[in-house]
């Protein structure tokens, strides 16, 4: 009976917890927009787990069987609940969606034999150099295709987290990266560090770790600053559950439903809080000032001295102000500081309210997380590799620091807005059914963004990116990385092969016998703790001068020379785009990844929202792309433990800017056939006007069950196909140029960092939409544009001159609506170059509709006249051409 009572008990206590964590994941995952009624923690933990994953959307989502994998059994005998939720599409949504797919293939092939036996000869050249890029957009849509034949979605399940975790999670070092406090603002980065100071982890359990690329004295110093007002800020978040962490975003909202405890004592709080965050801001904005100022009176009392100056009265080690040797850019010594210690494993509770501590944190945890600076070495004549060396140096010295089992990265200006952001990819992470969490190399997160304007003119935001083929793969190997808001295993990025294949002890002494991690003892001696998701975080002491000594050597320009770092272990060097280089060496291995998402969004960050920098930023990414096609990351020569479709998918990432060159060249060919009738792509040209508009609308309706499945709105897929069309007329064409380039004269591809600060002090939020910053990448898509216009004037002009009804006529009519077409897919360009013109977009169609007027009125004038002479010598031109590409037989 006892033995009974007590395992009753036990199960009672296992639901209360469950109940009570399903309460705080809704606390902190509901609607936190004005007019939200706080019920959410009225909800059940069902309901909330439907709500999450999807599977409240019914006419979309429906879940998974998973029956017989019910999840590990406890000590009693008992089955667990699983830790995450998967859910499919639902069949009558996916195999018309297939269908279609099938259909298109079909309606394609179909095409290119018409095409074929109603070959052009008066313009054979011209008709082949269409069917080749036919051929290649088909080939292209099948490997965008294929991989999203069975997208999978997956919800973490909190609740079942904290009822089997809910003291033993395991230790995270969270990275966080920065280069320049000007391209990436310095309030962005103390605002991602402050949240990542507050998240809702066991503070015991994580660290984070900042690497300022650019050893400036003002990234330390304002880390400093963070350390102090944390001391108010976290203990503030704890005490009122504030959502999100970030205080200039917490603060910027209106209002907002309260899921603290003690709503009477908010408003002093809050009121106290927000005064010393205004007064920290001021002591930020002003660093740069005031370490100049210090050190222009330490340098007058040391004369002839020009350095930059500590607060403790040293020389700052790393970058000077005023350039000097081994103190500037480029060339400086490596710098490892531990700003806030790792805290003991009880909880310590603040001060009740006073004279000197006006806000009462008497019943709240004050502790803090760690906190590290780190700056590497930088020395002429390294290729220092830009993030992810930084990414590499941060892994290296983190191990001998607290070296979690768990590492998350996220770029400078990425803040945390859910605070259980961290608990999330825990559900991946630890699931252990079948092919569960073990083989889980990483989970990412999607990408979200503030500050974006409210039209998404660039399609800054994504989702049909984030949303749907991030999704899809989920049903294969998983998505690939992407660069910020992932947490990975910490041995997956050593280089070990998943479970499965090989113990990670076995796997990490070979790699030591073959100096694949480098010299140091002390670093290798860390990665079997590191393997070890079980085990807590457990720092060092202190920072001897044994481990200054190490650290410095992790830290040093020399320390990865004769290793496998950058290939075979860390992040992968050499290529612009090393995010999805680095997934996909451990897709390669065997791994697998998840794509998850949480309401609200785990992360949020900045985009660049001026038209250049975002032409930039796709430039950076596709040449990125090329790169990794001629590189030993092709997906063709990866090993068998790849996925066949995420093969696949691996090689559509890495060749889709191919296709475009076709497509720029196809914007151009109108005015050929318009200017003269003899020079068409395709006779007859009714039918294959027909044949272009049934496989153009077949996806486009095969788009509209990718809106359906992927939760995106129809302005998302709109946007998202206007952009690819800029993208199509001038960055990738561009991309592809500089490749061609690199394999003929060997040197690298050089990719300027996107800078993301806005103009927005000017009073208008959104004041740097509307700057016109003039760079030749810009020229490209403005030519395809005029060429447009022209043609549509033309088109115009040649129905006033021979009569709509007439073949000339007619048909230059019916050539006319893909002119139309493709400049109501540039418009968002268009307004981009107008400047602050873009405001009025009356202005553009009036100018347009001028523009087309006077070419329409200068071809009634000059054109129609000489149209018999200018067919005449189309004709023979086209016949020359024929029968140069057929010989003498043709």
């Amino acid at each position: 009976m006892a033995a009974t009572a007590a395992s009753t008990m036990s199960a009672a206590a296992a639901v209360t917890r469950r109940i009570n964590a399903a309460l705080r994941v809704d606390a902190t995952s509901g609607d936190v927009a004005a007019g939200a009624d706080g019920q959410n923690g009225r909800r059940s933990p069902v309901a909330k787990r439907m709500n999450d994953g999807g599977g409240g959307k019914d006419d979309v989502w429906v879940a998974v069987d998973e029956a017989d994998v019910s999840g590990a059994r406890g000590g009693d005998g008992a089955a667990r609940p699983p830790l995450f939720r998967t859910y499919k599409v639902k069949g009558s949504i996916l195999h018309p969606y297939r269908f279609l797919i099938l259909l298109r293939l079909i309606a394609i092939v179909a095409f290119f034999a018409w095409r074929v036996r109603h070959k052009n000869r008066d313009g054979a050249w011209l008709w082949t150099m269409s069917m080749v890029g036919d051929v290649w957009f088909g080939f292209s849509w099948v490997l965008n295709q294929l991989p999203k034949l069975s997208p999978i979605k997956r919800v973490p399940d909190l609740a079942a987290l904290a009822d089997r975790h809910s003291g033993d999670l395991p230790g995270v070092d969270v990275f966080v990266t920065t280069v320049d406090p000007v391209d990436e603002p310095i309030l962005y980065t103390v605002n991602t560090i402050l949240s990542i100071l507050a998240a809702d982890y066991p503070v015991d359990r994580y660290a984070c770790y900042l690497s300022d690329d650019g050893g400036t004295l003002v990234h330390y110093e304002a880390m400093v600053e963070v350390a102090m007002f944390a001391e108010l800020w976290v203990p503030f978040c704890r005490k009122h559950c504030v959502e999100p962490r970030s205080p200039e975003n917490y603060f910027a909202m209106k209002t907002q439903a309260y899921k603290g405890g003690v709503p009477g004592e908010l408003m002093s709080d809050h009121r106290r809080v927000r005064r010393e965050y205004e007064e920290f801001k001021v002591r930020i904005d002003s660093l740069s000032s005031t370490i100049r100022q210090r050190s222009d009176v330490y340098n007058a009392k040391h004369a002839g001295e020009n350095a930059t100056w500590m607060a403790d009265g040293t020389h700052w080690p790393g970058t000077w102000f005023e350039p000097a040797d081994n103190h500037q850019r480029g060339k400086h010594a490596g710098i490892v500081q531990v700003l806030l210690n790792h805290p003991s494993c009880k909880p310590r509770l603040g001060l009740a309210a006073s004279a000197e501590n006006p806000v009462d944190f008497s019943g709240v945890d004050v502790r803090l997380p760690m906190l590290v600076y780190i700056s590497r070495e930088k020395r002429p004549g390294y290729n220092h590799q830009k993030k992810a060396g930084a990414m590499n140096v941060m892994l290296r010295v983190s191990a001998l620091l607290s070296n979690a089992p768990f590492v998350i990265n996220f770029d400078g200006d990425h803040y945390i807005n859910n605070s259980q952001a961290f608990r999330a990819p825990m559900c991946f992470m630890l699931d252990g059914r079948g092919r569960g969490g073990e083989n889980t190399a990483f989970v990412q997160f999607p990408q979200r963004f503030d500050d974006v304007d409210p039209t998404d003119r660039y399609a800054n935001h994504n989702r049909v990116f984030f949303d749907g083929t991030m999704l899809s793969l989920n049903g294969l190997q998983g998505p690939s990385y992407l660069g910020t808001g992932t947490m990975f295993r910490r041995v997956a990025l050593y280089g070990v092969e998943p479970p499965r294949w090989g113990t990670a002890a076995s796997q990490i002494k070979a790699m030591d016998i073959a100096n694949k991690f480098g010299s140091s003892t002390s670093f290798v001696g860390t990665m079997l703790d590191g393997a070890n998701q079980e085990r807590s975080i457990t720092p060092l002491a202190v920072v001897d001068e044994s481990v200054a000594g190490d650290l410095a050597a992790l830290t040093a320009c020399a320390y990865e020379d004769g290793t496998s770092w950058g290939r075979d272990v860390g992040w992968v060097y050499n290529i612009a785009t090393e995010d999805v280089v680095t997934g996909f060496r451990m897709h390669r291995q065997g791994w697998r990844s998840v794509y998850a998402s949480m309401a609200p969004a785990a992360f949020r960050g900045t985009a660049p929202i001026n038209l250049t920098e975002r032409l930039y930023q796709i430039l950076r990414w596709s040449g990125g792309s090329l790169e990794m096609f001629f590189s030993h990351s092709n997906a063709l020569l990866a090993g068998r433990r790849l996925h066949p479709l995420q093969r696949v998918a691996y090689l559509n990432m890495s060749t889709y800017p191919i296709v475009t060159v076709f497509i720029f060249f196809y914007n151009l060919f109108p005015v050929m056939w318009l200017i003269s009738e003899q020079y068409y792509i395709q006779r007859p040209f009714g039918e294959y006007l027909l044949y272009l508009v049934a496989v153009i609308a077949m996806i486009h309706v095969i788009g509209m069950f990718e809106v359906k499945w992927a939760g995106i709105t129809l302005l998302d897929w709109c946007r998202n196909e206007q952009f690819y069309m800029i993208g199509s007329t001038g960055v990738y064409p561009t991309a592809v140029l500089y490749m061609a380039l690199k394999l003929v004269t060997g040197k690298g591809i050089y990719f300027r960092l996107t800078s993301k600060q806005t103009t927005a002090s000017s009073g208008d939020k959104f004041a740097d939409l509307y700057t016109v910053r003039w760079v030749p990448l810009l020229i490209p898509t403005i030519v395809i544009m005029v060429v447009n216009v022209a043609a549509v004037g033309v088109a115009v002009g040649k129905a006033a001159a021979w009569g709509p009804l007439s073949e000339p006529g007619w048909l230059a009519v019916l050539g006319m609506v893909f002119n139309v077409w493709i400049l109501v897919l540039l418009y968002p360009f268009a307004l981009g170059i107008m400047g602050q013109w873009g405001k009025r977009p009356a202005v553009l169609f009036a100018a347009m509709a001028m523009a087309v007027a006077a070419v329409a009125a200068m071809y009634v004038a000059f054109g129609a006249p000489y149209q018999a002479e200018l067919s005449g010598v189309a004709a023979s031109l086209g016949k020359a051409a024929a029968a140069s590409l057929t010989g003498p037989s043709g």
